[in-house]
């Protein structure tokens, strides 16, 4: 929503420049589709390294 009323505004002080926002934003959301999918395999990665190097802290202290 906040988007949205930032965009009415922008069309209200300079259209043309609102307009080529409206037409250039799909085409960005496109092309950053797989920096998107390489940060969320790099996360997948660093977190399963994470649980490989807690686990043995893990098994020792779930001791008594």
């Amino acid at each position: 929503m906040v988007t949205f009323l930032v965009w009415c505004v922008l069309f209200v002080l300079c259209w043309p420049l609102a307009l080529l926002a409206l037409v250039l934003y799909p085409i960005v959301w496109l092309l950053l589709i797989p920096f998107r999918i390489v940060g969320i395999a790099v996360d997948g990665v660093l977190g399963l390294i994470r649980g490989i190097f807690m686990f043995p802290a893990r098994l020792l202290g779930s001791w008594p």
